[in-house]
């Protein structure tokens, strides 16, 4: 009975697939934590390097400037070198120049744009892990996987944005802002070493992966086509004229101005304009990366089951913009709220609804990208960026001019205008 019993338990798959995903999610989480650090700091800092709120604006969207324009070359390199070595070289730059802006000091000519240069820097370094962990999902993810195995994946941005504000808060507090980003810089050469050392770019070349794994996963994988060029990878003409891909994109350029809002200029709107101390709007902060680490998982759950029962078009399209429209009603609904801490509820409800749409982008795209999963990927995330850098700058001019509910309607409009352009996506087509 008990070697009966050993060998039904040696066939079973193993599930070194869910590992992982399940790094990419710290990678990303911490990721994040580099990212949305100087939004929590970023009033100690233009304190101390005076720097006004529209100086401030600028250095935010130099970050994901830079993270924008090398979306597509960064999935173009992790597709050609693959995401082993490619997210291990990023996570290293990353944490180099999340550290750099440590020795600066007022005084040093051309300050501003030093630190511009600085965070622009950094983007470039961030912009190779997404489109690094869709080439890890399109290798290592079969298809009817790929919702909630995305939706783990950027659960990470929220739990990382999320622990960000008490964390910052607290080296700030007691050690200065300085040593906040020297903590996050550790933790992320900390885990790109891992993930070096553990992950493989296919699972045939995974000692730990057996048969019955490499089976499920090869048996899952979206069909390439036949003939010499099946499994080849698309030219950037094919990419670039792909109908689906380019409403995605435009889809995700009006998720990503109204997600950077969150990332930006959330903690200084509840402190500066609702009037929460310095404490408070930490906490209050955090609401809304908690309905995004919460939605993301979810939103690919519901995608998968009703992807296999409906088909991508319902579990995909449909279920995403119905998502993202749900999010902009939050949005407009957020700023008529009196309270400060109701308001922080119900915007934190927009991100979350925001969030449930998020994996059905990345599933999309791999599904699309196959061999290629990186360079589509990339392309549609630099819409996604590209939205977080406009939202970045623009916002605090609109609201200096028309306020700060017209800043969030804004937003709200082009979440519904996204939503529409899901609509009109034809997975059958490609």
């Amino acid at each position: 009975m008990t070697t009966q019993t050993w060998k039904t338990e040696t066939t079973r798959p193993t599930r070194i697939r869910w590992f992982l995903i399940f790094w990419m999610f710290l990678v990303g989480a911490i990721g994040y934590l580099d990212r949305v650090n100087i939004s929590i700091a970023g009033q100690a800092i233009a304190r101390e390097f005076h720097f006004s709120d529209i100086q401030l604006g600028w250095v935010f969207s130099a970050f994901v400037l830079g993270y924008a324009l090398f979306q597509a070359p960064g999935g173009s390199i992790a597709d050609r070198f693959g995401p082993r070595v490619v997210l291990a070289v990023g996570v290293v730059w990353w944490g180099f120049f999340t550290s750099l802006i440590t020795v600066l000091f007022p005084g040093v000519a051309g300050l501003l744009a030093i630190v511009i240069g600085i965070r622009f820097l950094l983007g470039v370094g961030e912009a190779v892990v997404y489109p690094s962990s869709n080439c890890v999902v399109a290798a290592w993810i079969p298809s009817s996987e790929r919702g909630i195995a995305n939706g783990f994946i950027f659960a990470g941005v929220g739990f990382g944005a999320g622990i960000a504000s008490p964390l910052i808060t607290y080296f700030m507090l007691h050690h200065g802002w300085r040593s906040s980003f020297w903590v996050s810089s550790l933790l992320g050469l900390a885990a790109g070493l891992v993930w070096y050392l553990l992950a493989r770019d296919k699972p045939a070349q995974h000692r730990s992966v057996n048969a019955q794994e490499l089976e499920l996963i090869q048996r899952g994988l979206p069909q390439s086509g036949t003939g010499p060029r099946a499994g080849a990878k698309l030219p950037w003409r094919a990419i670039l004229s792909n109908a689906n891909l380019l409403k995605m994109t435009f889809a995700y350029f009006g998720y990503g101005y109204s997600a950077y809002i969150f990332f930006s200029w959330f903690f200084i709107y509840l402190s500066k304009v609702r009037g929460l101390d310095l404490k408070q709007s930490s906490y209050y902060t955090m609401l809304p990366f908690l309905a995004m680490a919460i939605g993301s998982p979810l939103g690919g759950w519901i995608s998968d089951r009703i992807t296999r029962r409906a088909g991508k078009y319902w579990g995909r399209c449909v279920f995403s913009g119905c998502a993202v429209a749900l999010s902009g009603v939050f949005l407009a609904l957020g700023t008529q709220v009196g309270s400060a801490r109701w308001a922080s509820l119900v915007l934190a409800g927009g991100a979350g609804a925001l969030y449930l749409s998020q994996s059905c982008y990345w599933s999309m795209s791999a599904d699309i990208g196959k061999a290629s999963a990186g360079s589509v990927s990339g392309l549609m995330n630099m819409g996604n960026q590209i939205g977080g850098t406009v939202t970045a700058s623009l916002t605090p001019v609109i609201a200096a001019n028309f306020g700060w509910t017209a800043s969030f309607l804004v937003a709200a409009c082009l979440s519904v205008a996204g939503a529409i352009s899901w609509m009109l996506v034809k997975p059958e087509k490609g």
